[in-house]
This record gives C-alpha cells, sequence and structure tokens, in this order.
C-alpha cells in the first residue's frame, strides 16, 4: 500500500515560521488530521502541497467563503507523488482505508465498459456490461468479458463490426424456438442463425458461438488465420474469385483490428506493467497488472543499482513473475483505475503488454525515456526558478 510516509505537526500560532517553509510544492496526497475525537479526517490531493495548504490552513479571511481548516488541524500527514497515476492510485488506497463506505463516491469510480458473451444463457448473445461477476477464485464468471473500452458507445459500435463475422443473435428477446415467429431483420438478411424460429439446430448455433468467444479469447487471430488458411486453400484450387471474396474479408477484419485499443483483451489475459517517474530522483514506479488487477508496486532506483549484485532486467523478473507479486483487490475498481489512466489525454508513463513473454527490453528502453524526460524537466524547472503549476482536485 502506498502509505502516508511525512508527517508534520501543525500549530496555528507558528505556522507562518514553523510550519508552511517546511512544506514542499511538490504534488502530494495529504491526510489532515483534525483536534475533535470524532472529527473525520480530510483527505486531498494536489499539484502544489504548500500552495493548497496555504490556502486551507493559513489566515482565514472574513470576507472569504473559501473552506479553512486552521482552527482544527492538529496535524498534517502526506505522501509525494511522481505522477498522476500514483497519486491517484494512493489516493485510492487511502480513500478506501478512511473511508470504506464512500470512497467510490470520492473517487467517482464507475467499472469501464465491456463485451460479454453470456454463456449461462441457451442461446448466447454479445452484449455491452459493465458487472463483471466473479467465482469464488476472483476470475470473471458466466461468460467471456473483453475489454475494456472508454466508454459504452465505443464497445458498441466495436461489437456491430465484430458481430458482421459471425451469425449470432444481437436481439434480446427470450429465445423459444417457435417456427410460427416472424424473427427479425437480421434474419431476414442472413446475419443471424435465427433460432428464435428453430432456423438452427441447438448445436449449430453452439459452434458459432464458440467461434466467437474464440475470436474475443485471441483478439481476432482465430479468425484471421482461418480466412488466411481459406483464401490459400481457395487460390491452390484456382477459384479465384473465392480467394478475392475471402481477401476482402481479411482487409475488413484487419481494419476492425486496427481500431480497437490496444488494452482491449479478454479480461483475464489482461496482462501488463505501468512504468511511471517517481518522486526521488532517478527512480521509476512499476504497477503490475495481473488478469485486470493491480499490484502492489515497487520503486526501482537505478541509481542504487550499480551497488546491487542483480540486473535491472532481473528485478524486473523478480517482480513480474514472483507468486509473491500476485495481485489482488476488487477487479472492476482496478480496472476502472487502469483504463482511466490509459485512455486520458495526454497519458504520462508507459505501458508494457505481456504476450507470450514480458518485453524486458522494451520495458528498460521504456524506463530509460522515463529517466530522460524526468532530468530534461528538472533542468527546465530550475533554470525558470518556478515551481510547478497548481492544479488541486
Amino acid at each position: 500500500m502506498l502509505e502516508l510516509d511525512c508527517c508534520l505537526e501543525f500549530n496555528p500560532a507558528r505556522a507562518e515560521e514553523a510550519f508552511f517553509p517546511f512544506l514542499p510544492p511538490r504534488p502530494a496526497v495529504c491526510l489532515i488530521e483534525l483536534r475533535g475525537e470524532r472529527a473525520e479526517p480530510f483527505l486531498m490531493r494536489t499539484q502544489n502541497l504548500q500552495r493548497r495548504l496555504e490556502r486551507l490552513l493559513g489566515q482565514v479571511d472574513p470576507a472569504s467563503k473559501r473552506l479553512n481548516l486552521r482552527d482544527f488541524a492538529r496535524a498534517i500527514r502526506y505522501r509525494l507523488t511522481g505522477s498522476k497515476f500514483e497519486q491517484t492510485l494512493a489516493y485510492y488506497q487511502l480513500a478506501k482505508k478512511f473511508f470504506p463506505k464512500r470512497y467510490r463516491n470520492l473517487m467517482r469510480l464507475r467499472p469501464p465498459a465491456v463485451l460479454k458473451v453470456n454463456l449461462l444463457n441457451a442461446y448466447p448473445r454479445c452484449c455491452v456490461t459493465r458487472k463483471i461477476p466473479l467465482d469464488q477464485d476472483g476470475t470473471p464468471a458466466g461468460g467471456t468479458y473483453y475489454g475494456p473500452f472508454p466508454s459504452r458507445r465505443a464497445a458498441e459500435a466495436f461489437s456491430e463490426r465484430v458481430l458482421d463475422f459471425f451469425k449470432v443473435r444481437r436481439c434480446q428477446i427470450k429465445i423459444r424456438r417457435d417456427p410460427a415467429f416472424p424473427g427479425c431483420i437480421y434474419s431476414e438478411m442472413k446475419m443471424c442463425l435465427a433460432p428464435c424460429f428453430a432456423g438452427c439446430t441447438k448445436a449449430e448455433y453452439d459452434v458459432e458461438v464458440g467461434r466467437l468467444v474464440q475470436f474475443l479469447e485471441t483478439s481476432g487471430g482465430s479468425l484471421r488465420t482461418a480466412f488466411g488458411e481459406e483464401r490459400e486453400k481457395a487460390s491452390e484450387e484456382l477459384d479465384f474469385e473465392r480467394a478475392a471474396a475471402l481477401h476482402k474479408k481479411v482487409e475488413k477484419l484487419d481494419e476492425v483490428l486496427r481500431g480497437k485499443p490496444e488494452i482491449t483483451r479478454r479480461i483475464q489475459d489482461l496482462h501488463a506493467v505501468i512504468l511511471q517517474r517517481a518522486g526521488e530522483e532517478q527512480t521509476i514506479g512499476v504497477f503490475a497488472v495481473h488478469g485486470g488487477r493491480l499490484a502492489e508496486p515497487f520503486f526501482l532506483c537505478f541509481g542504487e543499482i550499480a551497488s546491487q549484485p542483480r540486473s535491472a532486467e532481473q528485478i524486473f523478473r523478480d517482480y513480474l513473475e514472483s507468486p509473491a507479486g500476485a495481485a489482488n483487490g476488487s477487479l472492476d475498481e482496478h480496472l476502472s483505475l487502469v483504463s482511466r489512466w490509459f485512455f486520458s489525454h495526454p497519458r504520462e508513463g508507459e505501458i508494457f503488454f505481456r504476450e507470450k513473454d514480458w518485453p524486458y527490453r522494451r520495458i528498460l528502453r521504456g524506463c530509460s525515456r522515463l529517466l530522460k524526460a524526468s532530468t530534461g524537466e528538472s533542468e527546465k524547472d530550475s533554470a525558470a526558478g518556478t515551481a510547478p503549476p497548481e492544479g488541486a482536485t
């Protein structure tokens, strides 16, 4: 857990000479402890700790309606943060600890939109949802979940384009397999196997659903491979018209897959590592994501690696592949934090996904880029003689 590792007592009589000068003008998460026994602490995050506390704990202006805690505060505890992602994660963990009943409202947490194939239904369909039920072992239950997407609209648009390659139903009616049922426009256009009026057997529909599930589990790789093999076979048989039609399908599929975000994949397969600049010099914050959940981060100081027997790559291997670093916590909350950062504009830091293995060389190059950027900004701030601008929330 990202703890509050700094503490200062607050005395209103000596605040101007013995309190405010000792506050760093840097981004931080801060907890103001109040004097009353039952008084609830005040948790905040800010881009300039010194300036924000001067407003909250400074001299009271009778003409101002701004919140002032000078007469109630007894101490502050804070943690300096080097990135917005670290600040958001620290604020989330602390809000959950101190305000367990309302931390979701404080964070404005909302589960991201994902695609779901509900395999508990006799005739499954693909739909957009924000709810991911879990099994006893903490894995998503009841079907296949694919995401996250930046919005429900983006998820619906992607699912519409994907379902053009499959004849799985899109309606929300209860299937009764009634031959007298008139069907819908999708069955008329031959875009659905029409189980509603017994247009297919249960086994045929299950095969089509299996193709869709495999498509989502492989992020489209299974369907592209199938199209490619059919195209080669048609070419060998000199059926050039069919080969040309399959080639157009491959091009259409590639266009659909290019439009999906890189983070979008089966939730159980969402394994990544997020790199962020830390508050200390020559230090990188490393945040692992395993199955959509955030593991406890660690901070790698490259200035101290020379004195260690292990290389930077070995340190990353020990962290990412060790069972002790397994992720835990609420899946929907962690997925919300990760997707909120990933789809932010501009996005700070870097992310690398595990495919067959972790891309350690690319991860180290990403660390190098972040360290160079951090050094450049520090030199720029020193030359300008200014503190970072405030953007308190």
